[in-house]
């Protein structure tokens, strides 16, 4: 069998996906006759029958069902193949972060990055999936928070991060020393995981009763009056790490090395309510897929403020 072309793999996902071929035609800015010939013409050099067609509609075979899949996982590798392909011909590195994480080492990193005749120019993607950015090429480095191994990746450990939970200041359980996760799991409005939404947005629903989270010590210097943050027991402990795949690029590892000369020259913790750095919720797990949220804004140095 000839190889299969990018444009054909294309063609059908569009007719697949909307299984209307004049919707598919318009979606891929042609008409739909060539798009027509294209998918017969697939069809042959495949072998089997991908698509059944009726006057009323069109419809996947098994057969298409699985070539649907496999399709959609070649586009998508094509695609990271030319981020990775770009980014090797660039200087700049791209720190993977979530929103409003790193308060601490975020900034210094930044700053130590751009010094010097090693210092590498730095952007910051916002993502709620640091490891998928990681995998799929938006990200040359993460910076994240981690309660388990993640496979594949390289990890630096930048510092432990305590848990609170943010409550109404005038919450019965506001002024308590610390709080038992157990306890924390039965309020009203607990979520388990943060909210993929702005911080400021997550620290109001809290002030206004709608919301209970369970976030990194250091969200203290974020909050208001009106919100408190009372330490949990029985919460697993959670590691800020800078993580990166065993490939980087020279860039990326210059940056690690910077990272490493950052981390050596702070001082050491004085308290748990003097923690450097914020994390979220639960143990970070590698689920290996982009997030649908993707916050896709690269910024320099603005990240840092």
């Amino acid at each position: 069998m000839n190889h299969l072309e990018t444009r054909e793999l294309a063609y059908f996902v569009a007719v697949a996906e909307t299984l209307h071929f004049s919707q598919a035609a318009a979606r891929l800015g042609i008409t739909q006759p060539p798009l027509s010939r294209a998918i017969a013409h697939l069809e042959r050099r495949v072998g089997v029958p991908l698509l059944e067609r009726t006057t009323r509609q069109v419809t996947l075979t098994a057969a298409g069902e699985v070539f649907l899949t496999e399709c959609r996982t070649i586009l998508a590798a094509m695609d990271t193949a030319v981020r990775k392909a770009r980014k090797a011909a660039e200087q700049r590195v791209t720190i993977a972060v979530r929103p409003a994480s790193g308060p601490g080492v975020l900034p210094a990193l930044l700053a130590a990055g751009t010094d010097g005749a090693e210092g590498v120019p730095t952007d910051v993607v916002f993502t709620y999936d640091e490891v998928g950015a990681l995998r799929d090429g938006t990200a040359d480095v993460a910076l994240m928070c981690q309660t388990v191994a993640t496979p594949g990746l390289e990890v630096m450990e930048l510092g432990p991060e305590e848990p609170v939970v943010l409550l109404p200041a005038g919450h019965a359980l506001a002024d308590r020393p610390f709080l038992p996760l157990t306890e924390i799991e039965a309020l009203p409005g607990y979520a388990a995981q943060l909210p993929n939404e702005a911080l400021d947005t997550m620290v109001d629903r809290v002030a206004l009763g709608q919301l209970v989270i369970v976030i990194g010590e250091s969200i203290r210097d974020r909050l208001g009056q009106s919100v408190r943050a009372v330490p949990v027991h029985g919460y697993p402990p959670t590691q800020l790490v800078l993580a990166w795949l065993p490939d980087a690029r020279p860039a990326a590892s210059r940056l690690i090395a910077t990272a490493q000369t950052v981390m050596a020259g702070r001082a050491p913790r004085p308290s748990a309510s003097t923690s450097t750095d914020l994390c979220g919720t639960r143990p970070y797990a590698d689920s290996g897929q982009q997030d649908a949220q993707r916050a896709a804004a690269s910024v320099g140095g603005e990240a840092s403020h």
